[in-house]
């Protein structure tokens, strides 16, 4: 296979015939003479030719060294200015960001701060991927996701945007009618609502100010993969939920459902952004990244 051109050899060569000079070359390019002055013998080897005419007052241009400069110098200004673009691209946030989130949390969190972001950034666009389940970042092409849980260990970079609580709920009628437990154990004798995506499926953790550990697998009527299809069964009053604020707050807020197990808390859950590993993030999604942080931690302290 033929071997690719010495296009540094061409860059810093050109740099020569520009600047007159293979110190003022060394200078700008911020390499030491003596690498210059080697990049110019190996292309003069690789070609066959004499560059330059060399002596200690004066550098001249061969008839080959002529022939080649403006090729040479063609060279050296469309590298400068692709790395110029591809420098402004990187440093300019625009172009798609492919983005994916659970499907409650988007269309009821993140969709509704989308008008502002697209407002501020009007030359980036957003593809929106909304599901429950756990996508592969790196294999189905995502700049980012969010994810609502303890993550795992994984060769994604993870930054923490903001706390998301768990609370088990239940109706009031449904814990007069079957009693309140106080003891995550008792789960087990209660109707309880599955959901397809926990970290552990169909196991719920709890541990109490003395350290206490308590793990249940409870069961019930209904399993779901989206936690919001839960609250009409839940509010119906026919059994026992774990959800995270964004699902039930407004419902713990307003009453229609209390918290059981006090004293007992689920592992500690938070919202973060993940993205695929390997360079910095392009400044689309950096700045999307921003903007999440500042605004979900706005809307927990509100």
């Amino acid at each position: 296979m033929a071997k690719l051109p010495d296009f540094e050899g061409f860059a810093i060569f050109a740099k020569v015939v520009e600047l007159r000079s293979f110190a003022a070359a060394a200078t700008e390019l911020a390499l030491s003479k003596a690498t210059v002055s080697k990049a110019v013998t190996r292309l003069e080897v690789r070609l066959g030719a004499r560059l330059f005419n060399r002596t200690s007052r004066r550098l001249a241009l061969t008839d080959a060294g002529q022939k080649l400069a403006e090729r040479a110098a063609r060279l050296l200004s469309d590298g400068e200015a692709a790395e110029n673009e591809a420098l402004a691209q990187s440093a300019t946030p625009r172009g798609l960001v492919r983005l994916a989130v659970p499907m409650t949390f988007g269309v009821r969190t993140v969709a509704p701060l989308l008008p502002e972001f697209l407002s501020l950034y009007p030359e980036v666009s957003i593809d929106l991927h909304l599901s429950d389940a756990t996508v592969d970042l790196i294999g189905e092409g995502f700049d980012a996701g969010l994810r609502i849980a303890r993550l795992p260990d994984s060769s994604l970079i993870a930054r923490r945007l903001c706390a998301m609580p768990r609370y088990t709920v239940a109706t009031p009628a449904y814990l007069k009618r079957w009693g309140r437990p106080t003891h995550p154990m008792h789960l087990a004798g209660h109707k309880c609502f599955g959901y397809a995506y926990l970290s552990t499926p169909g196991v719920w953790h709890y541990t109490n100010a003395s350290g206490e550990q308590a793990s249940v697998r409870p069961a019930g009527q209904l399993r779901v993969n989206n936690g919001e299809a839960v609250m009409p069964a839940l509010l119906a009053g026919l059994g026992i939920a774990d959800l995270p604020d964004f699902i039930v707050g407004d419902a713990i807020a307003s009453g229609e459902v209390e918290v059981i197990l006090q004293g007992w808390k689920q592992p500690e859950g938070a919202v973060h952004l993940v993205t695929p590993p390997g360079g910095p993030r392009p400044a689309r999604v950096e700045v999307l990244a921003e903007f999440l942080a500042k605004r979900l931690a706005m809307g927990k302290k509100r």
